[in-house]
């Protein structure tokens, strides 16, 4: 069994996996806000939004102050950056991966002819347990759904 140690990247995309971190993460884009005023369009307990700030706190994202009896809460954009940084990097691979992919259909699709339609209109063979061909037909239709001949 291989062991992972977590990392911050991991941190931060567990984080992000619930709904209702990430609506915290959207409010906070928007400026530094009270834990009350966080809470509020929610339908959870304080307590239960204090515990996804603390998720979010541990992953980075977060940072919480005391500003007298009032616990400011601000985003912290640094594991954001660098998600979006690994995720970019994926990105421009794909991308690069379905380039490819078209040039080559390109190249081998016949210039004046349509591409055939998927799938194709005959049935493959039937192949035997080997993988060879069986030689053997498949019925044309099932017994079902068969009107008798009188």
């Amino acid at each position: 069994m291989v062991k992972h140690q977590p990392s911050r990247l991991d941190a931060t995309f567990a984080a992000l996996a619930d709904p209702t971190r990430r609506a915290i993460v959207a409010r906070l884009a928007s400026g530094a806000t009270s834990v009350g005023q966080l809470a509020r369009p929610f339908a959870m307990s304080l307590p239960a939004v204090s515990k996804h700030l603390t998720v979010l706190e541990r992953a980075g994202l977060v940072r919480r102050d005391r500003d007298g009896r009032l616990r400011r809460c601000r985003l912290v954009a640094r594991p954001m950056r660098d998600a979006a940084r690994w995720i970019e990097r994926y990105r421009r691979f794909w991308e690069a991966e379905l380039d490819r992919l078209a040039l080559y259909l390109e190249d081998t699709t016949p210039t004046g002819e349509e591409t055939p339609a998927w799938p194709p209109a005959t049935s493959p063979p039937s192949l035997s347990s080997s993988g060879a061909p069986s030689g053997r037909r498949p019925p044309a239709s099932s017994k079902r759904g068969r009107r008798r001949q009188k």
